[in-house]
């Protein structure tokens, strides 16, 4: 039987769970308080979606899987994903378990850290301690506390101070089978005046068998570092997509989110950035396609404590077939934060009359001395643009993608990961039913 995400959750499989993988006793006290906690609290609020009549209350039970001796032991979906050979470093998760993890000699030797999250909060107790669950707290809704006591896998990235990491950190996060806990949380510390770029994909591949992911990411930003997070999401329609990720960034130090949802199932996330100290920085960016009948929620929010903190938010979607969206920006000035300059962009772009968006930009702003702006917009493919283009004897349908794909450029060439950026490309091509799909080319799909 499943562990459910209610106050029938199965304790005793949460105990199993954490005496195989041997976590502290402190680690299982926190996740039987979050599963208590679950059972008495509401489910998030998302706007204009009825969350409580999505697939969201089975969370499936812990599985195990086999550690992989090499890559060569990865599925043909997970080996087009990666670079070959590993340069910086590589963390698999299959379901419930990490089954590979790689760092390179040389980064290892500089400090950094490169595990899953059971390993870490072993061998490094003391760092997640400090920083696990101080972003995203279980008691902010059901769902934060159910993945609170069940997240399995995941990552801790560690980079100590003046430490600069130039090739990215890559994690794959794979769901292939059914009735499997799929909550990977990922954890990332960075020292003072440290960079890193990190790059995920979470996928999906079986349209007959409901999947819930939920899953966090957690990252803590020093004074003065430079963080890159980016992150693809390409899950089956039977996966139900539910997502926070959270930055906390000190003084002097950027945060920079490049997010691509990619899903055919119901998909809601949010993505914040808690800008604490002064000359802080968030910029976001985030693509979004969906198609058939797909419920949609992205929220993209910065939160300006620090003097001199700066936003930037750009959410541009593409609503095909029946999918309605909901897209929120919210930009949130405290007293005291002078200075500050909070911008934010929503568009959305309607492919069908039975598609919907639904873009809302939001400015909630406490000090006067400060600069803030928005905009946003919905609409319908231009009639014009594609008469023009199909004048000029180019079928409808590559009228409709260059025109699509001429909405998105803006944003997408904005991505200064060579390999997320062509990674995103392949997959906008795939969801718009472009023939070619993927590019066969996967050589250079982590340069940069």
């Amino acid at each position: 039987m499943g562990i459910q995400a209610n106050t029938s959750m199965n304790a005793n499989a949460l105990c199993a769970w954490s005496s195989a993988k041997d976590e502290p006793r402190w680690l299982l006290e926190r996740r039987i308080r979050a599963l208590e906690l679950a059972g008495t609290l509401e489910l998030p609020k998302v706007e204009k979606i009825k969350l409580e009549k999505w697939d969201i209350y089975e969370s499936g039970d812990f599985k195990a899987e086999n550690a992989w001796s090499g890559l060569e032991d990865a599925p043909e979906v997970v080996r087009g994903l990666v670079a070959s050979p590993v340069e910086g470093g590589l963390i698999v998760q299959i379901n419930s378990d990490v089954v590979y993890t790689e760092l390179s000699a040389d980064l290892a030797a500089q400090g950094v850290i490169l595990t899953d999250l059971h390993t870490a909060a072993k061998e490094h107790e003391e760092l997640v301690q400090r920083y696990l669950f101080q972003a995203v707290k279980p008691e902010e809704h059901r769902l934060s506390a159910v993945h609170s006591a069940l997240w399995s896998g995941g990552v801790f990235l560690y980079v100590p101070d003046g430490i600069e990491v130039e090739v990215p950190i890559q994690a794959i996060f794979y769901s292939d089978t059914s009735g499997a806990v799929f909550a990977p949380h990922i954890l990332i510390v960075t020292g003072n005046n440290s960079k890193i770029s990190y790059v995920d994909h979470c996928i999906s591949r079986r349209d007959d068998i409901k999947v819930l992911h939920n899953g966090v990411v957690e990252v803590f930003a020093g004074a003065g570092s430079k963080v890159q997070v980016a992150s693809v999401h390409q899950l089956a329609a039977a996966t139900t997509d539910f997502t926070q990720r959270r930055a906390v960034v000190l003084a002097d130090a950027g945060v920079e989110w490049i997010v691509g949802e990619m899903n055919d199932g119901y998909t809601a996330s949010d993505t914040k950035t808690l800008l604490q100290g002064n000359g802080s920085i968030s910029d976001a960016k985030v693509i979004a396609v969906g198609s058939g009948d797909q419920k949609l929620s992205y929220t993209t929010q910065a939160q300006h404590f620090g003097r001199s903190s700066v936003s930037q938010m750009i959410t541009r979607a593409v609503m095909r077939e029946e999918a309605t969206a909901i897209i929120n920006g919210i930009t949130k000035i405290e007293k005291g934060a002078t200075h500050c300059d909070g911008q934010q962009t929503e568009r959305v772009l309607m492919l069908s009359p039975n598609a919907r968006g639904d873009a809302n930009p939001i400015l909630l702003i406490d000090e006067d001395d400060v600069t803030a702006g928005h905009a946003a917009s919905v609409g319908q493919v231009n009639a014009e643009q594609i008469y023009y283009l199909m004048s000029r004897g180019i079928s409808r349908s590559e009228a409709e993608y260059l025109v699509i794909f001429g909405f998105l450029a803006p944003v997408i060439s904005e991505i200064p990961l060579v390999g997320v950026r062509s990674r995103l490309q392949d997959v906008v091509e795939k969801k718009l039913g472009r023939s070619q799909g993927i590019r066969a080319n996967q050589s250079e799909a982590y340069e940069g």
